[in-house]
């Protein structure tokens, strides 16, 4: 249950980080759900690493 939130959670973040990037210059005009698409997909990447890394990060032991 833990995993869940955690992807949820990063996932959402890099959706809130991502939105702050102007993709007008790299889509066609009126290509709006095209670029929706590429903006979910891109959040679904990063949230899956970020959430991976987290994740990982958190199951090291420091003292062997």
């Amino acid at each position: 249950m833990v995993k869940v939130v955690i992807y949820i959670l990063s996932i959402l973040v890099s959706m809130f980080a991502i939105s702050g990037i102007n993709f007008n210059n790299f889509f066609k005009k009126n290509h709006l759900w095209e670029a929706r698409i590429f903006i979910v997909i891109i959040s679904f990447i990063l949230g899956y690493l970020l959430a991976e890394f987290i994740l990982n990060f958190s199951s090291i032991n420091i003292i062997n």
